[in-house]
């Protein structure tokens, strides 16, 4: 064989196979859009909360205090059992 048929042969695989690997993207992406799509019109919307819930309750100006203590004296005590 030839070196120049050798190396036609080598571009023709080799696109060939990019050929084939762009096609399976292809049809990989446009499958996942349509069943995005179709799951979105299938599946119901959850339902809005009517009054949205608070995240912490406030905590009032003595609680803040002693609050802070026991978060700073758990927190020592952690890092004193965790030390690396």
């Amino acid at each position: 064989m030839l070196d120049t048929q050798l190396m036609q042969e080598g571009l023709a695989l080799m696109a060939f196979g990019m050929g084939f690997v762009f096609v399976f993207l292809t049809v990989l992406v446009l499958s996942t859009t349509v069943m995005s799509l179709l799951l979105r019109r299938l599946v119901p919307a959850p339902a809005a909360d009517a009054a949205p819930r608070p995240s912490a309750p406030a905590a009032a100006d003595g609680n803040s205090d002693e609050l802070m203590v026991v978060m700073s004296a758990a927190l020592h005590r952690y890092r004193q059992r965790h030390r690396r």
